[in-house]
């Protein structure tokens, strides 16, 4: 007796999850780019929106294309909900309340007219592009990064608890050096002080009057050439030796979390079943 033959083609649904969640696909890079260019289009409109004049101008124009963009991003964000397999997981992930609150504000406005003020939360819009910028050719260098960052974040740790404890100090002599009728009103202010000086920020709204005062102030600047390079080197030392990796954007559909690897049948994550990587082929 034959075995019945099994159709590897994805139903319309994982087609829909493949080309919208990831981007290993044809259809699935051209819809992130397709993305990223009206995320991009969208935050121009925003911004000239934003300059008093032009907006006097151009008003019935930039509320059609808010619009026509809000339009298309609920569309996008109904059909990722569709695709989901857990919609609530989606719905309450960083990025799905990030892609709410990108259409929300336009839809709260036309009901209470009283927030529009919100409005300028639809620059949160600008967030969506790093995820969308999870495409192919990008995202050695993400999980490079990613991964160094994650290996120094300890030493990083130290290193700040150390600049903590050296400002405590710097500003309470300070404190004492100068005194308030210098400025330095408190301890807290000093610190203030210690950290813009430590940073070569340098505001200049607190100035040391005295010799003293004035020697301290070039060993933390001093100190403050050092000290801005010292992060930089640690990450620099962990992407040297973070060994790279081949990673996709293939995603799962239960607990949504990504990178997992081209010929995966199980999320190392959660433990459900991927999507065959040949019937992913197929979306192509």
């Amino acid at each position: 007796m034959k075995a019945p033959k099994t159709d590897n083609k994805p139903s319309f649904r994982e087609s829909v999850f493949i080309i919208i969640f990831e981007a290993d696909t044809r259809l699935g890079r051209l819809f992130d780019q397709l993305l990223i260019l009206a995320i991009l289009l969208s935050l121009i409109v925003i911004m000239l929106d934003s300059v008093e004049d032009i907006a006097k101008q151009h008003t019935p124009v930039f509320a059609g294309l808010e619009w026509f963009f809000t339009v298309l991003f609920s569309l996008e964000y109904l059909a990722r909900l569709y695709a989901a397999k857990r919609r609530w997981r989606y719905a309450l992930s960083f990025y799905g309340i990030v892609d709410l609150l990108a259409i929300l504000p336009t839809y709260l406005a036309l009901v209470f007219p009283e927030l529009n003020a919100l409005m300028t939360v639809r620059t949160l819009r600008l967030l969506r592009v790093f995820r969308v910028f999870k495409l192919t050719e990008y995202l050695s260098e993400v999980t490079l990064l990613a991964g160094a960052l994650s290996a120094s974040r300890r030493k990083i740790m130290v290193f700040l608890a150390v600049v903590l404890m050296v400002v405590m100090v710097m500003g309470t002599i300070m404190y004492v050096t100068e005194g308030p009728e210098n400025g330095y009103t408190s301890i807290p202010v000093s610190i203030y002080w210690a950290i813009t000086t430590m940073t070569t920020v340098g505001f200049g709204d607190i100035a040391p009057k005295t010799d003293l005062g004035r020697f301290i102030s070039s060993i933390m600047m001093l100190m403050g050439w050092g000290t801005l390079a010292v992060p930089t080197g640690i990450v620099t030392a962990e992407m040297a030796f973070h060994r790279e990796t081949k990673v996709t954007t293939r995603v799962c559909r239960e607990c949504l979390i990504e990178g997992l690897g081209a010929h995966d049948n199980y999320c190392r994550h959660c433990g459900a079943p991927l999507l065959d990587h040949t019937r992913r082929e197929k979306t192509s």
